[in-house]
C-alpha cells in the first residue's frame, strides 16, 4: 500500500486521541521551541504534525509565521477545523516529505516528531537531510522526535527505526551541530509508555 494510503486509512478510521502517538498537548516539543526560538516571527515548520495541538499551542503562545506539512488530506482538514477562523495564519501543505519542496520558503526552526523514524530506507533519509538543509535557515535549528533505543520496533504497522543522539546525528552530518538531546517517555492513550529520543541541532552557517 502507497505511504499516503496508509496514513489516509489511519486518519479516516481512528479517532484522534486512539492512536498511539496522540498526546493532549506536546509539552516537550513546545518547551524546546520556545526555548530554541523565543522570537514569536520565527519561521517554524511541523513535520507530519497528523492532528496535534502542537500548532494550536503555538498559535496560543504568539508565534505568527507557522506552517504544518502532512502526507494525510484527512488530518490537515481535521486540524484546520479544529483551528476554526485561526486555520488562516498557518501555511499548509499536504505531501510526503520525501517528495516535497517548500520551494523558497525557508525556516528558522524544523520540528519532526515521530515522521523520520519510519523511514528506513537510507536513501530516503537523505532526501530527508537534503530537504531540511535546503529548507532551514544557516543558523536555525532542527528539533527531531524518534523512538529512542529502548523505543517500540513498530508502529501503526510499519516497522520503525530507533536511535541514540549520536546515530541520529551521524544522518544528519556534519553541516549539523548537535546541541542537545533527552530521552522522553510518552505516555500512549492504550496505556503503554514508549521512549522517545529529542534531538536538536543548528545548521551551519
Amino acid at each position: 500500500m502507497p505511504k499516503a494510503d496508509h496514513w489516509e486509512n489511519v486518519y479516516r478510521n481512528k479517532k484522534f486521541d486512539a492512536v498511539s502517538w496522540y498526546a493532549p498537548h506536546l509539552g516537550d516539543s513546545l518547551r524546546l521551541i520556545e526555548q530554541l526560538c523565543p522570537d514569536k516571527t520565527a519561521a517554524i515548520v511541523d513535520i507530519g504534525a497528523g492532528e496535534s495541538t502542537l500548532v494550536d499551542d503555538l498559535l496560543n503562545h504568539h508565534y505568527l509565521d507557522l506552517s504544518v506539512l502532512d502526507i494525510s488530506s484527512t488530518a490537515i482538514e481535521f486540524t484546520k477545523q479544529r483551528l476554526g477562523a485561526q486555520a488562516a495564519q498557518v501555511g499548509w501543505h499536504v505531501g510526503d516529505v520525501t517528495q516535497y519542496d517548500f520551494g523558497s520558503k525557508k525556516f528558522d526552526l524544523w520540528h519532526d516528531r515521530a515522521v523520520f523514524h519510519f523511514l528506513t530506507d537510507p536513501v530516503a533519509r537523505q532526501v530527508y537531510v537534503e530537504l531540511v538543509r535546503r529548507s532551514v535557515k544557516p543558523g536555525g535549528y532542527v528539533l527531531m522526535a524518534t523512538f529512542g533505543p529502548n523505543g517500540p520496533l513498530q508502529c501503526s504497522g510499519l516497522e520503525v527505526v530507533r536511535y541514540d543522539d549520536q546515530q541520529l546525528h551521524h544522518v544528519f552530518g556534519d553541516n549539523f551541530q548537535l546541541m542537545g538531546s533527552e530521552l522522553t517517555e510518552h505516555h500512549t492513550p492504550m496505556g503503554t509508555d514508549q521512549q522517545f529520543l529529542y534531538c536538536w541541532c543548528q545548521v551551519s552557517h
